[in-house]
């Protein structure tokens, strides 16, 4: 551990930022400083923290999981940053916008709405996936392709079809059945899945009471009423209450995502789970001297920049940059902090997640904490933990080195 970085997630624990954290450090391929604080599990009962507490990574689903396979699809030649989705075959593919690529999905430049509920299909009796690519397909058409960086879960939904459709895996099997053969099997994870068993439950860290965040955000997109449940048509053997597509209970040991959870636990956007200590040895995939699963060339991919942005929020202009499944620590204001390389490459995760690459000093920084747990609507913005969390962590990698 390092007393420095404990001692200030410990603070922002007190101050109810989220209930747990765990942390690692690694410079060069090996672990320098990792802890476990406060409770992984505040009701219905309270659990402690520990450093192989198993968290929902979220959206570091979309690197961790969709980013790597796509990289290993472009390395086999099965596809580029060039292949245009439309040309991938298939009834659902072929209606894609005809412009639509691989590099647009990866980097969140399509033009694809950040969110959808999708909340109708999920009570279809069969061929949900089906309906969902549908969905998607259809909003391509739309969609201002390449104008501006728009973080979408949608374009990693569509990337994780594109990926089972090329992997010959049928749109509806599990995702993470490929994601074992292809990543947790070779490199020997053990903690590191979707949809965990139950009997692992104790060792999870929980997350929100219901969907409340994503309920609130479906009627501020007026996917449904506020004061009114009404009848949703989803087909002429199928009605549901739109309200009944939200979870009620405290959401532990399974995916908190709900498009993931009626996906059955598993897409391309979210519903991976695992420790930091494993979340480590993915991060490794990345850098050239430490895969085992790809070329050290094709980690070239990740640091590259394929899609720049402008986001104009009340006045305050950000820089957005993109690379292959990560952002960018040149974008503004970005969680990296202030003194990781340029180059450097990362992502976070709704839960509270967050990892960090810096292929330069060949540094790896992962922090887990679960802050959509035992807190009221709204929850708190971590960012600048993170930042700080980085900028502790380079201080204390240079003072060790000095």
């Amino acid at each position: 551990m390092n007393e420095a970085i404990s001692a200030f997630l410990r603070e922002r624990i007190e101050a109810n930022d989220f209930p747990s954290a765990v942390y690692l450090v690694a410079e060069k391929g090996e672990i320098v400083y990792q802890d476990a604080l406060g409770y992984a599990v505040v009701e219905p009962e309270r659990i402690e923290a520990r450093l192989d507490t198993i968290y929902d990574l979220a959206s570091l689903t979309k690197p961790l999981v969709t980013g790597l396979l796509a990289a290993m699809l472009i390395e086999n030649g099965q596809m580029s940053l060039a292949t245009r989705v439309r040309d991938l075959g298939g009834e659902f593919f072929s209606a894609v916008n005809e412009n639509l690529e691989i590099r647009h999905l990866a980097a969140h430049d399509s033009g694809l709405s950040a969110w959808s509920s999708f909340f109708p299909v999920y009570f279809l009796p069969k061929n949900k996936q089906a309906a969902v690519l549908r969905l998607i397909v259809d909003m391509t058409q739309d969609a201002q392709l390449g104008r501006n960086v728009i973080y979408s879960d949608l374009n990693f939904i569509l990337l994780g079809f594109c990926i089972l459709h090329l992997s010959n895996r049928a749109i509806d099997e599990s995702y993470s059945k490929l994601f074992e053969d292809l990543v947790a099997s070779p490199l020997k994870l053990i903690d590191t899945q979707f949809s965990p068993p139950e009997h692992l439950k104790s060792r999870i860290a929980a997350s929100e009471t219901g969907n409340e965040f994503e309920r609130q955000t479906a009627i501020e997109m007026g996917h449904l009423s506020p004061t009114k449940s009404s009848e949703v048509s989803v087909t002429k053997d199928a009605e549901i209450r739109a309200e009944d597509a939200f979870r009620k209970g405290v959401i532990w040991g399974e995916v908190h995502d709900g498009n993931s959870y009626f996906l059955g636990g598993s897409a391309g956007h979210a519903g991976l789970f695992s420790t930091a200590e494993e979340v480590f040895e993915l991060a490794l995939q990345f850098l050239p001297d430490h895969t085992q699963l790809l070329k050290p060339e094709t980690c070239v991919l990740f640091r590259s920049t394929l899609a720049e942005g402008v986001n104009d929020t009340a006045g305050i202009i950000t820089q957005l940059y993109r690379s292959f499944a990560f952002e960018s620590a040149t974008t503004t204001f970005s969680t990296a902090g202030d003194n990781m390389s340029p180059e450097s490459f990362g992502h976070t995760g709704f839960t509270g997640t967050s990892l960090w690459i810096d292929p330069v000093k060949d540094r790896i920084f992962v922090l887990l904490t679960n802050r959509t747990h035992n807190h009221p609507l709204p929850f708190v913005n971590i960012n600048l933990v993170r930042r700080k969390f980085h900028d502790l962590a380079i201080e204390a990698l240079n003072t060790r080195k000095s």
